[in-house]
């Protein structure tokens, strides 16, 4: 699409200044270390205390919000983001039972930890797609380009310089590939939302991608339907509903007209009276 934009003749805003490219890695490296942070969080607790511990970053997302790109929520919209935290976890608690807070200590600290760092290169890469009129694409180019470099480092490491190429695509379908196609475009629109809107809406996004696949789990693979998915949806429901709900305008404050207080005497006002007594004065 860049390259597209390229040909067309059309002005393209590219950065180009190392300052400003150097700042691209460093997502990068905050989703390495979330991700190896991930398997961790998995080495302490069971699969659903990991998702449920997964929904904090909705929670971590709206106070980095706040914090770094100084943008103030109400509080309707806070208790928006709370009743959405509530909802994913909600619709996740089924088969946890009191095993959700029975486990080691270093498990919740991870789990924590992961929220901060996903939150935090979420906010991070709104910064620097926000940060100039730069083309999305280009800017993606800079994104998903240390990323993989990073990702092939690792390869690299792993499985040695001359061979990591062979282990690359090892086992893959077409089944693997068109869930890298999918992964793909989602993460384009992802960086469209950014950029055109928030992180919190992105939050919105991959919390309604969640129950989507609930739903749609249900009509293709059979999946039972349980009291507690269909509570989490409606709770996040009304969660987006208050969040984007229009604040009401301030009501002007009321006008006080203050008159001055005339004496009424027999249905005349004191001046009037102090206009006939100096006649009477003159006629004497």
């Amino acid at each position: 699409m860049l390259s597209k934009a390229l040909r067309s003749g059309e002005r393209v805003n590219m950065t180009t200044q190392t300052s400003s490219i150097l700042l691209f890695p460093i997502p990068s490296i905050i989703y390495v270390v979330h991700n190896n942070v991930q398997f961790y969080i998995m080495n302490y607790v069971d699969a659903a205390t990991y998702q449920i511990l997964g929904n904090l970053k909705i929670v971590t997302t709206g106070v980095l919000f706040y914090l770094f790109l100084n943008k103030p929520l109400s509080k309707p919209q806070w208790m928006a983001i709370v009743l959405l935290t509530v909802g994913a976890t909600m619709s996740q608690v089924k088969g946890c039972g009191d095993s959700v807070f029975s486990w080691p200590i270093q498990g919740y600290l991870f789990g924590i930890l992961s929220a901060f760092l996903s939150a935090f290169a979420g906010i991070y890469t709104e910064f620097l797609l926000k940060k100039n009129n730069d083309n999305l694409y280009w800017q993606n180019v800079q994104l998903y380009g240390f990323g993989a470099l990073f990702n092939m480092l690792r390869l690299m490491y792993d499985f040695g310089p001359l061979s990591f190429l062979s282990e690359l695509t090892r086992g893959f379908n077409y089944v693997v590939w068109l869930i890298i196609a999918n992964f793909a475009f989602a993460g384009l629109m992802i960086s469209w939302i950014q950029k055109y809107a928030d992180s919190i809406l992105k939050v919105y996004a991959t919390s309604s991608a969640m129950f989507i696949t609930a739903v749609i789990s249900i009509a293709l693979f059979g999946l039972e339907p349980s009291l507690q998915l269909f509570l989490g949806i409606i709770t996040a429901t009304i969660s987006l509903l208050l969040y984007y709900l229009p604040l009401a305008p301030a009501s002007a404050a009321p006008v006080v007209t203050v008159r001055s207080r005339e004496k009424i005497v027999g249905g005349g006002s004191s001046s009037s009276l102090d206009e006939e007594a100096g006649k009477k004065n003159s006629e004497d």
